[in-house]
């Protein structure tokens, strides 16, 4: 994914593209010579185009998808980094806090691809989901985050089986990475200062070399974590 000068690559929308892993792949796509476009509910770096989005607002996420597409002129590639989590046992999550999170993590991730879809056939461009280790690997106290991730998983796999040869679809599979993510969390459910996690500027420049694959050419599914990650496999 290259151009000859900044901003006259491909566009590439970002959701949750204001802080850590979509922020670093803005950069990344801002760097290669693309023009990175974001959805979030914070603004991304300074001079990014971005639209206000609540993703736990699906229908509002579509319309946001739909006025980036059409303001920007079209859509090569859309990466779906958005995600929250609020760890704990079923009973003590409240249930409107565990719908958001799968409505985030799931079904915004459905909604915003679903709108951007018209864009993506006819640029023959390419989709990268986000789930997480814990899209293929269950643990407890965090039964609203495995279930929206592994719904990432299903979802994309049968999403790259129904868009072969229009549009390609990349599962990306991260390991916990050095940003915000964790900051929010009860101490117990933060990771510790010899944790092993990634930098996500190395997880974004995996989703770029997805990005980067010619048409015909797949990049089905990546799994990019630190070498001594714990929840892998």
């Amino acid at each position: 994914m290259s151009a000859s000068a900044p901003g006259a690559g491909p566009t590439v929308l970002v959701t949750g593209g204001s802080s850590g892993l979509g922020a670093a792949v803005v950069a990344a796509v801002a760097k290669s010579g693309g023009r990175p476009v974001v959805l979030d509910r914070q603004a991304p770096a300074d001079g990014v185009p971005w639209a206000e989005c609540d993703l736990a607002d699906t229908r509002a996420a579509e319309a946001a998808t739909r006025h980036l597409a059409e303001r920007s002129g079209g859509l090569d590639a859309v990466v779906t980094a958005a995600g929250i989590d609020v760890p704990g046992r079923l009973a003590d999550v409240p249930g409107d806090t565990w719908d958001r999170i799968v409505t985030v993590d799931l079904l915004a991730t459905a909604a915003v691809i679903r709108a951007a879809l018209p864009w993506l056939e006819a640029a023959r461009g390419n989709v990268v989901t986000v789930a997480s280790t814990l899209g293929v690997k269950a643990v407890s106290d965090a039964t609203a985050y495995c279930a929206a991730k592994f719904g990432v998983v299903g979802f994309t796999r049968a999403l790259a089986a129904e868009l072969a040869g229009s549009v390609g679809v990349t599962l990306l599979v991260p390991g916990g990475m050095r940003t915000a993510f964790f900051d929010e969390r009860d101490a117990q459910y933060r990771p510790g200062p010899d944790a092993s996690l990634n930098d996500p500027a190395d997880t974004a420049a995996a989703v770029l070399f997805a990005l980067s694959q010619p048409p015909g050419s797949a990049v089905r599914e990546l799994v990019v974590c630190a070498e001594r990650e714990s929840s892998y496999p």
